[in-house]
């Protein structure tokens, strides 16, 4: 008899009080082993909501940021012995019932890192409320980051991903920064590893509740991935010997 796939979905949380409800609601039954809350110093009642609906919650005694908070999340999903970790957005703008498509292509040993692209049309991006600065920034990034990379992604910057346990033993994710260039630096770190990384189309789904990033960190993220991709050029051709990749 085959071994069923042990799934852990982590949600990196903050002031997602209002929406981890409605998250959950959309994640098929019985897909996940576990799913774990990882709090990053919320001001509202993230926490008090994630225990009444009985998940597994750790708490930061204060904000660390973004990837500080996957951090986390993944040390505490591999002490499970996962086949796959989810990340997840408890903030409601990623569709949870996909799940399953997502990462499927992963346990099925074709790819150690998924993604849910966004990105298919102009049209339907903005129909499902992506602001018009955001979709340009992601147009403007993602070409830049494909040719430096040497890869072919229709984008860079979804929060909702997929990876295997290869993956997350492989990458040294805990030497990432603790902001929101944490996905970009995994990015170049699973490329520079020869990882297999792939992606699938997921809708578009912002809201008023939904997370975003600020424009002073925003402009702080750009200077940050840019260097993270100057390091990862240096690091390919023999001349700068990055930590981030070894």
């Amino acid at each position: 008899m085959a071994k069923t796939p042990k799934v852990v979905i982590v949600m990196p949380a903050y002031n997602a009080a209002r929406t981890i409800k409605k998250t959950m609601a959309d994640i098929p039954k019985n897909l996940a082993a576990q799913i774990i809350v990882v709090d990053d110093g919320s001001t509202d009642e993230t926490v008090a909501v994630a225990k009444k609906l009985k998940l597994s919650v750790f708490e930061h005694p204060a904000n660390l940021g973004y990837g500080g908070n996957q951090k986390t999340c993944y040390w505490e999903a591999l002490k499970k012995k996962p086949d796959v970790v989810v990340m997840l957005h408890p903030d409601y703008q990623y569709d949870a019932s996909l799940i399953g498509e997502l990462i499927r292509p992963i346990l099925a040993g074709r790819y150690d890192v998924m993604f849910g692209s966004r990105i298919r049309t102009r049209q339907e991006v903005l129909a499902g409320g992506m602001p018009l600065h955001k979709y340009l920034l992601n147009r403007l990034l993602t070409p830049v980051e494909n040719i430096i990379l040497g890869v072919n992604f229709s984008e860079h910057l979804s929060g909702f991903r997929a990876y295997s346990l290869k993956a997350l033993q492989t990458i040294p994710f805990q030497r990432f920064s603790n902001d929101f260039v944490f996905d970009q630096q995994f990015m170049a770190a699973a490329v520079a590893r020869g990882l297999r990384v792939g992606e699938t189309a997921v809708p578009v789904r912002y809201y008023h509740d939904s997370s975003s990033i600020q424009l002073i960190k925003g402009g702080k993220f750009l200077g940050e991935t840019f260097l993270t991709l100057l390091l990862f050029l240096l690091d390919r051709w023999g001349l700068v010997r990055s930590k981030l990749f070894h």
